[in-house]
């Protein structure tokens, strides 16, 4: 063989630079980038050193050959060329990696498959031995890639990736991986910080990948050097004098590097449940003398070591999938760029972060930013120099006041150096405070602790926003396709900074939901499953209402004014609440002194829920609830009511219901089978909140239909009318 290679090593996209640039410190000449990966020239030591110190590489592929091919037999003749003796025994192992398409290849099993064959073929022997097949731990493993029209066939020296360590069998959700954690270590100046003895901290470091990478990066540890298994290890080419030479340098440098002082590096976590998995991935690497982690929140971060010592915080935020993490994600970079201002001046940082928005959320300037794609989401490095000139901070607006009551003068609090609202924000929170104002005399002079503050007044921030006591829950209308989607999330996060100073609020207490037109029951399937109940009460009333884990919040508050009508006319009658839902007009019938309730839904959840709304007010007895089809339970009714409350879904559709309810074709039925459950004399109210709903108008020929909409809109939801619409109905 001959002593020189063409190499090619392959990384995550988008370090490519960074990889060249290590490749060339490490011997690699020539060196050329192509997308996810470099090439260059290199001897068999230079190749070996990459595969034991490259932080930045997934595999170092060694090029035994290039051909031109037209079709399959073009491939299977090429690869069956090359001289396999000297790679692999008969009675060896191998697995076959293909990649790229065309010239008669149409997928990579089909390439990898001739490649395995021509192999195969050229070494069985004249006993009927041939290698066999193993695809996770061969002898040999082969790589070819097709790329217009040219066969690249290599040997894969590294075996599995170079970013498995070894260190890291636990790990958190969204780990990053190793190599790609270095990279950002690097761009963010952590070799140059390590060599001048300065610190690091990652406050939220999960399994502490960053701690790791950061501590072997300090102590001069080769990250592959406890590898045992490499993909040269049964090649026939390989020379294990020259391998031992190099790794025992490799070794000797670590025992050199680990006899030094340790630096000062330290991880906190949140999650209890990753602090022992964390703690055991830096046992494994070795590194327990170097690296700490303790259970923190961010609110609380406070790295410094001493007064005296600087360095570098690093850090990967969450980037939020779930229901709700725009507001909380908002707010942990806002108490992230506060803890940096406060507790780490003079220090660098570096923020890797799925939403680089978010960072601009910091209230601290980055000088310098990075592009990298972690897996297939693109990503960016804000590096950050926390000192006073990078600051953006201004003053914060906190009304001192009690939920419900009037706001006094704003006072000005620079204590905690808030991040000072944009001009988007400040204007939204103008608006928030304005209607608070208005809103609260009334709330409590009418002993309501829960009532719409917000809803889409100003049309470029399409929310709606509710008071629950001590907690706000924030719905995002979808914006129209029209509305530019950054601009639309860059109001949203503007919303979301300003609710908690507006209303006085803490950040961990709003919670976000996106409103979207909903099919089915979607709106009421379960999108959390925290179980937190919070206790409300309107006229006299308890009930409890979930802000996290649904659509809904089991409280529909433009309803209030319709429960606080049930409630004053119930006395003495018999109440029957149909499509119930948590029950809570039935519980303020109960209130008002009904004779009974009988209160009707299909779901065991609400009804559960309702049981529990009834006994919250020390209401039992005389409170019925019934699991059903509304419909086929009318059907098979005979009792008679003298108060009835239907608020039907616009559609909804059961497993356990007979046929689909669609509130403008079954509405007829549904009122003609209800009124005739109504007790001479009886009231039946109707609403549902269908915009385009159209009541049948030959029903005012058989009942006495009044509209009252106007009379169920409470103040707070004046500026929506079209919230829902109501009717009174008599039989004849």
């Amino acid at each position: 063989m001959s002593d020189r290679f063409e190499l090619y090593l392959t990384c995550p996209k988008g370090l490519e630079g960074l990889l060249a640039e290590e490749a060339r410190g490490l011997g690699l000449e020539d060196v050329r980038e192509h997308t996810s990966a470099i090439r260059g020239e290199a001897d068999m030591e230079t190749a070996y050193r990459l595969c034991l110190w490259s932080r930045l590489g997934n595999r170092v592929l060694l090029v035994l050959k290039r051909f031109n091919m037209k079709n399959a037999d073009d491939l299977y003749d090429g690869v069956n060329a090359v001289d396999w003796q000297d790679h692999l025994e008969a009675t060896g192992s191998l697995a076959v990696e293909f990649s790229g398409h065309g010239s008669g290849i149409d997928n990579t099993h089909f390439g990898a498959l001739k490649v395995k064959d021509a192999i195969v073929d050229k070494l069985r022997n004249a006993a009927g031995e041939r290698p066999s097949v193993d695809k996770l731990n061969p002898d040999l493993r082969v790589h070819l890639r097709l790329e217009r029209g040219e066969a690249i066939l290599s040997l894969d020296l590294s075996g599995h990736s170079l970013h498995q360590r070894g260190y890291r069998l636990q790990q958190g959700a969204a780990p990053l991986k190793e190599n790609l954690a270095a990279a950002v270590l690097i761009r963010a100046g952590w070799p140059r910080i390590a060599a001048q003895g300065g610190a690091l901290a990652d406050p939220m470091c999960g399994v502490g990948t960053f701690l790791v990478e950061a501590a072997m990066i300090a102590a001069d540890i080769a990250p592959n050097l406890r590898r045992e298994r490499w993909g040269f290890s049964a090649w026939l080419g390989h020379v294990p004098a020259l391998w031992r030479k190099l790794h025992d340098e490799a070794k000797a440098r670590a025992e050199a590097g680990l006899a030094r002082p340790p630096l000062w590096i330290r991880g906190y976590e949140a999650d209890p449940r990753l602090i022992q998995p964390g703690r055991n991935n830096v046992e494994r690497a070795g590194l327990s003398d170097w690296i700490k982690i303790y259970q923190g929140e961010v609110g609380s971060f406070e790295p410094r070591p001493d007064q005296n010592q600087k360095g570098l915080v690093i850090c990967n935020p969450p980037y939020g999938e779930r229901l709700g993490d725009e507001a909380s994600l908002l707010y942990l970079y806002q108490n992230l760029g506060e803890r940096l201002r406060q507790a780490c001046l003079n220090w660098e940082a570096a923020v890797f972060t799925g939403a680089p928005d978010l960072g601009k959320r910091m209230g601290i300037r980055s000088h310098k930013q990075y592009a990298f794609w972690n897996g297939a989401l693109p990503c960016k490095l804000l590096l950050i120099r926390v000192q006073p000139d990078q600051f953006v901070t201004g003053e914060r607006r906190q009304p001192e006041r009690e939920r419900g009551s009037e706001p006094s003068e704003p006072v000005v609090s620079v204590a905690s150096e808030p991040a000072r609202l944009s001009e988007g924000g400040q204007m939204f929170a103008n608006r928030l405070q304005k209607n608070l104002k208005q809103l609260g005399k009334w709330a409590k002079r009418e002993s309501v602790t829960c009532y719409r503050v917000y809803d889409a007044d100003m049309p470029e921030y399409a929310l709606a926003i509710d008071l629950y006591h001590d907690w706000v829950h924030v719905q995002e209308y979808a914006a129209p396709r029209s509305i530019d989607p950054e601009k639309a999330q860059a109001r949203l996060f503007d919303a979301l900074a300003a609710i908690p100073q507006a209303l006085n609020i803490d950040q961990s207490r709003v919670v976000i939901k996106r409103r979207e037109r909903q099919s089915g029951t979607k709106q009421y399937e379960r999108q959390s499953s925290q179980g937190q109940f919070t206790e409300v009460s309107e006229g006299g009333v308890k009930l409890l209402v979930n802000l996290t884990d649904y659509l809904d919040t089991g409280l529909f508050l433009d309803h209030r004014p319709m429960r606080m009508r049930i409630q004053r006319e119930a006395a003495g009658k018999r109440f029957l609440n149909l499509f119930c839902y948590t029950a809570t007009a039935s519980v303020h019938a109960a209130k008002g002194g009904a004779r009974s309730t009988t209160s009707v839904d299909l779901s065991k959840t609400y009804l559960d829920w309702a049981r529990r709304n009834f006994s919250l007010n020390g209401f039992s007895d005389k409170n019925r609830l019934e699991q059903g089809d509304v419909m086929a339970w009318l059907q098979a009714c005979r009792e008679e009511y003298e108060l009835i409350f239907i608020d039907p879904p616009t559609f909804s559709n059961s497993k356990r219901m007979e046929g689909v309810f669609d509130v403008q074709r079954d509405h007829v039925e549904l009122l003609d089978l209800a009124v005739a459950r109504l007790a001479p004399g009886g009231v039946l109210y109707f609403s549902n909140n269908f915009r385009k709903f159209q009541l049948d108008e030959h029903l005012q020929e058989r009942y006495a239909v009044e509209e009252i909409t106007a009379q169920t809109l409470d103040p707070d939801f004046a500026r929506n009318s079209k919230i829902h619409r109501a009717w009174r109905i008599q039989a004849r």
